[in-house]
């Protein structure tokens, strides 16, 4: 997200500096980066079409789902087509924002120095994936207890009676993981999820369905059916049945968790009741024993270096109060990037927000009528959710959720408002800059 926001501003000639903890671009997908969440086996669970920016597509020899190091190498490539690494600060904490009367005042830290700077505008784009959702457990645990955030390759399985908590994509990949090197892989699930193949035919089962649109209920209702085909209920499987239609939660892009349990290498279990020592009792009263527990139990949105009020962020809310989870309803100098989960946005659909916010902060300084009036709408609109119709589950991470096509749609459209108010000689220069880097 922050290398979208980059290219954004510097598409539309507004300078920025940029903050980023690593000494590369890359994020999480730079698993040589400490501060990545990425475990070796890691691929996209969305196929790479469906996932790239329009404006720089994957390789051909990329496969459908990228390795995490297809990935990572794709955003150096990026930042170099571009030349966006030159308006970085790498190696560079942000320890803290403070609002001042006009602006911000933001402390960085590198090499154990601190700097203070003024901007006019903050572009919070550190993403949502970051700190551990680690509940504690009903008791204590004696044997190796970590989160899925510390885990990066199988090796630590070997030879344990494992159990990993969860049933999320993270979960169900590593679980597959351990299946290959522990003694024995059992898998705690709370709820019901819908699993969804990797494959249709041949084809990334995400480049399917787009060509014809159906209304929402009757779409869960034939993609449910086709699922219901191709995997059969995760009953069947000794897992679950989910109570909420398809697309009302996030689902499972594994299939191979489904194999490895039909063929008994992971054992399904149900939620935890108590643990004593290296003991295990679930709420149906089985009760096993386990050398290292590994809890796949999510990310907590996480802003660590701004007051949580300053982002419209109320104590009962699950996130911040923003429209299009971008935009606050009383700041226009402060925008919050890639909060926001859909299934099928891709970098695409992020890098159509980044714009959005650009040509928001260009024709703010220009002190156009669109911009009076996008503001207008932000002030009134913030807190919408944009979810298509879709009941989705009153879950944390289900809190930043939109629809794909609702959202796009609008961002669309607020593009196109702006865009037209833009002058063209702007335009033209923008265009003939961009001509100029794709040469």
């Amino acid at each position: 997200m922050g290398l979208a926001a980059a290219r954004q501003l510097q598409r539309h000639g507004i300078p920025f500096v940029g903050f980023e903890l690593h000494h590369d671009v890359g994020g999480l997908w730079d698993i040589a980066n400490p501060h990545s969440t990425v475990y070796e086996s890691a691929h996209l669970i969305s196929s790479k079409g469906m996932t790239q920016f329009d404006e720089f597509p994957m390789a051909e020899a990329v496969p459908p789902y990228p390795h995490h190091s297809h990935v990572g190498q794709y955003f150096r490539d990026y930042a170099e087509r571009f030349g966006l690494r030159q308006h970085y600060q790498f190696s560079t904490r942000v320890v803290r924002l403070e609002r001042l009367c006009r602006g911000w005042r933001l402390v960085s830290e590198h090499n154990g120095t601190q700097r203070e700077w003024q901007f006019e505008g903050m572009l919070i784009a550190n993403g949502t994936l970051h700190t551990p959702n680690q509940p504690a457990l009903p008791g204590q645990f004696d044997g190796e207890l970590l989160h899925a955030s510390a885990y990066k390759n199988a090796e630590i399985f070997a030879g344990k009676r494992v159990l990993v908590i969860g049933c999320g994509n993270s979960a169900c990949d590593i679980a597959v993981d351990a299946a290959h090197r522990a003694r024995s892989v059992d898998l705690s699930v709370r709820r019901g999820y819908h699993f969804l193949p990797k494959f249709i035919l041949g084809k990334p089962t995400d480049t399917f369905g787009g060509a014809v649109k159906l209304p929402r209920r009757l779409k869960q209702l034939v993609d449910g059916l086709l699922t219901r085909v191709l995997v059969g209920k995760p009953s069947q499987y000794g897992l679950p049945d989910p109570d909420y239609r398809l697309y009302e939660s996030h689902p499972v892009m594994n299939s191979l968790v489904l194999h490895h349990i039909g063929h008994g290498d992971i054992q399904p279990r149900g939620d935890i009741r108590a643990v004593d020592g290296k003991q295990v009792t679930f709420t149906n009263g089985d009760v096993a024993e386990y050398d290292l527990i590994l809890q796949a139990t999510g990310y907590k949105l996480d802003y660590p270096f701004i007051d949580r009020a300053e982002l419209n962020w109320p104590a009962s809310a699950d996130a911040p109060q923003l429209y299009l989870n971008v935009f606050h309803p009383q700041r226009d100098d402060l925008f919050v990037l890639g909060m926001v989960e859909a299934s099928g946005l891709g970098w695409q659909g992020r890098a159509e927000q980044a714009e959005l916010v650009a040509l928001a902060i260009a024709q703010q300084q220009r002190g156009t009528a669109s911009a009076r009036h996008f503001r207008q709408q932000v002030a009134e609109r913030a807190g919408e959710r944009l979810d298509g119709g879709y009941a989705y589950l009153k879950l944390p991470r289900m809190a930043y959720y939109v629809h794909k096509t609702s959202y796009r749609t609008a961002l669309k459209a607020h593009i196109a408002a702006l865009r037209a108010d833009l002058a063209p000689s702007v335009t033209q220069l923008r265009e003939h800059g961009d001509a100029q880097r794709q040469s």
